[in-house]
C-alpha cells in the first residue's frame, strides 16, 4: 500500500464520525475506501453519506473515482456532489487526500446543494492497465459463485443497477449466476466498488457479509454487433440452449463460447 494510502487510512480512522471499509481490487492493484459518514443538508438536518474511492496504483499523483451514495439525496443531488469533491480533488494532487475530501464534504454539503447543478464531472485517474474510468458505452459480465440471501440480493443488485443507470441482466441457469452490465464505464466501476465493498449477501451462519466470491469475466466497449439492453431484467433459465439464445440475440455469441461454457460442469 503506498504512503499515500496509509496516511488516508491513519487519519481516517481517528475520526470516531466516520466508518471505514477497504477493499483491493486484484484488476487493476488499486484500493477502494468506503466511508459512511454525515453532513449537514439543506434544512440542518444530518443526511447520511456513502463515500467510495477508488485510488489507482499512482495515487496520489492521479485523482480518484468517486461516487456519492444517499437515501437522503436524488441521484442528480449525488452527481453534482461527486463533482464538487472531484473539482475539490484537483487542488490536493500529489497530497494524500480522501481524509480532507471527507472533511470538505462535511463542512460544504449545505452550500454544494444550493448551487445549481453543473452537468456530469469525469474521473481523470488512469489505473495499471492503462485504461481510463469513462469512454462512452461498456459492458461487462460478472460471474458469481452463490446468493444465499437471494431476494434481498436481487433487489440490492437491481437498485444499484437502476441509481447507475445501468441495463443488462441478471441470469440464473441451474448454479450458475450470472450479471450482465451496459453502461457508462464509469458508473460501471461505480458498480463494481459497491458489489466488493457492501454486505450485500449472509454467510452459512446467516451473518451479513461482503462478496467474496465474483469475478470479471469480460469487460469491452459496447460494438455495433451488440444488442443495446433499454432495461435491467432478472431472468430465470431452465437450460443451458436458453441461455445461450440469450447471448446469440445480444450478439455476444463468441464471449459465450469462450467465457460462460468453461462454467458448466
Amino acid at each position: 500500500m503506498g504512503d499515500g494510502v496509509t496516511t488516508d487510512l491513519l487519519m481516517i480512522r481517528q475520526k470516531e464520525d466516520h466508518r471505514l471499509s477497504t477493499a483491493v481490487d486484484p484488476k487493476t492493484d488499486g484500493t477502494m475506501f468506503r466511508i459512511l459518514t454525515k453532513a449537514e443538508g439543506l434544512m440542518g438536518e444530518d443526511v447520511p453519506l456513502e463515500l467510495l474511492f477508488h485510488l489507482p496504483v499512482n495515487y496520489p499523483s492521479c485523482l480518484p473515482a468517486i461516487s456519492v451514495h444517499s437515501e437522503h439525496l436524488t441521484r442528480a443531488q449525488s452527481m453534482t456532489v461527486k463533482e464538487k469533491l472531484l473539482k475539490q480533488a484537483e487542488n490536493l494532487l500529489s497530497e494524500p487526500m480522501v481524509h480532507e475530501l471527507v472533511l470538505w464534504i462535511q463542512h460544504n454539503l449545505r452550500h454544494v446543494l444550493n448551487q445549481p447543478e453543473t452537468g456530469s464531472g469525469r474521473e481523470k485517474c488512469t489505473f495499471a492497465t492503462g485504461t481510463t474510468v469513462d469512454d462512452g458505452l461498456w459492458m461487462t459480465l460478472l460471474h458469481l459463485d452463490h446468493m444465499r440471501a437471494k431476494t434481498k440480493y436481487v433487489q440490492t443488485v437491481e437498485k444499484w443497477a437502476s441509481d447507475l443507470q445501468l441495463t443488462g441482466r441478471l441470469m440464473f441457469m441451474g448454479k450458475i449466476i450470472l450479471i450482465l452490465l451496459q453502461g457508462d464505464r464509469s458508473n460501471i466501476k461505480e458498480y463494481l466498488i459497491l458489489q466488493k465493498t457492501s454486505k450485500v449477501d449472509v454467510d452459512s451462519s446467516g451473518k451479513k457479509c461482503k462478496e467474496k466470491m465474483i469475478s470479471v469475466l469480460f469487460e469491452t466497449k459496447v460494438q455495433t454487433e451488440h444488442k443495446r439492453f433499454l432495461a435491467f431484467e432478472v431472468k430465470e433459465y431452465s437450460s443451458l440452449d436458453e441461455l445461450q439464445k440469450e447471448f446469440e440475440t445480444a450478439g455476444l455469441k463468441k464471449l459465450f463460447s469462450e467465457f460462460v461454457l468453461g462454467l458448466v460442469k
